[in-house]
């Protein structure tokens, strides 16, 4: 009988992740690992989970776990500034669309059980808004923050607060699970709640200063394992380097100048969205080939 914490003790020597096959485990997952509802994208992910330091993401065939260097739930800051930065979550948000895409182009039973749940004109219709979107906030980023900041940021704001929030809290029985969490979410419901009582311009001012600290702080963490060598960063030199370098270099933009900043930030979420709304046109146009294919042999 074989528990996958069977299969993690090289985490512990220094290795960066492994990849377990879902057959070599015969025992479920036991009652520390906690599913984990926020997460940078990862390419074939179904579900996450944490245990501690330790970090799993679910694949069809795969367990693959990977260490954290900070217990988000114990330590919510240290992990943004060093597990989870900025520059790591739009650099893998973008290899997550695309990867999942083409997984799912080539499944075509996966494309079928899709098609039980939405139809191929649905998935068209909302790539297309999606890529209006996308459109829309490139041809103008700053008159799309300006049309925004008042509303749709205060509200994913103040809801991520809410989420942070709950993390450190146990419903039955109600009890603070972690005074951390408890305390960021707070801070962050505040945030996403102040804007109704600020200016553009000092809110504004607000994000910017947040986002330079985080990127700072980001870079000179990077910069911190990179300089005690090759085995200080088993995640990979040349990747930890770039992304010091990257952070570093965006912190430095929002002082020298703010409004390329905004821009820059702004393209790259929408390239985001036009990667989205063509990949959901693609795989609604290739679902509604398949199920006629379907039709036509049955």
């Amino acid at each position: 009988m074989a528990q996958l914490d069977d299969f993690l003790d090289p985490l512990n020597g220094g290795v960066w992740e492994v990849a377990v096959p879902k057959e070599a485990v015969t025992e479920a997952l036991d009652s520390g690992w906690k599913r984990s509802p926020i997460n940078v994208p990862s390419p074939g992910t179904l579900a996450s989970y944490r245990k501690g330091n330790y970090h799993l993401h679910e694949t069809a065939t795969e367990w693959r776990v990977h260490y954290d260097r900070y217990d988000p739930k114990m330590h919510p800051l240290l992990h943004l500034v060093d597990d989870a930065p900025l520059i790591l979550m739009i650099g893998d948000t973008f290899l997550a669309l695309v990867m999942d895409a083409r997984a799912a182009r080539k499944d075509e039973a996966r494309l079928i059980l899709k098609g039980q749940r939405t139809t191929w004109q649905l998935l068209v219709f909302i790539g297309c808004a999606v890529i209006l979107a996308g459109t829309a906030i490139i041809a103008n980023p700053i008159v799309f923050y300006a049309g925004i900041i008042s509303v749709l940021i205060p509200l994913l704001i103040a809801g991520l607060g809410l989420l942070v929030v709950l993390k450190g809290l146990s419903i039955e029985p109600f009890a603070v699970t972690s005074k951390g969490s408890v305390f960021l979410g707070l801070c962050v419901l505040a945030l996403g709640i102040s804007p109704s009582f600020l200016p553009v311009g000092l809110w504004t001012v607000v994000i910017f200063v947040v986002l330079a600290v985080w990127m700072f702080a980001s870079a000179l963490v990077s910069f911190r394992h990179v300089s005690r060598g090759r085995a200080a960063v088993p995640e990979g030199f040349a990747r930890r380097l770039y992304l010091g370098l990257f952070s570093l270099f965006l912190g430095s933009l929002i002082f020298l100048a703010p409004r390329a900043f905004l821009t820059i930030v702004l393209d790259a979420l929408g390239m985001i969205l036009l990667v989205l709304g063509v990949l959901l046109i693609e795989n609604g146009t290739i679902l509604r080939q398949r199920m006629t294919g379907s039709l036509r042999t049955s």
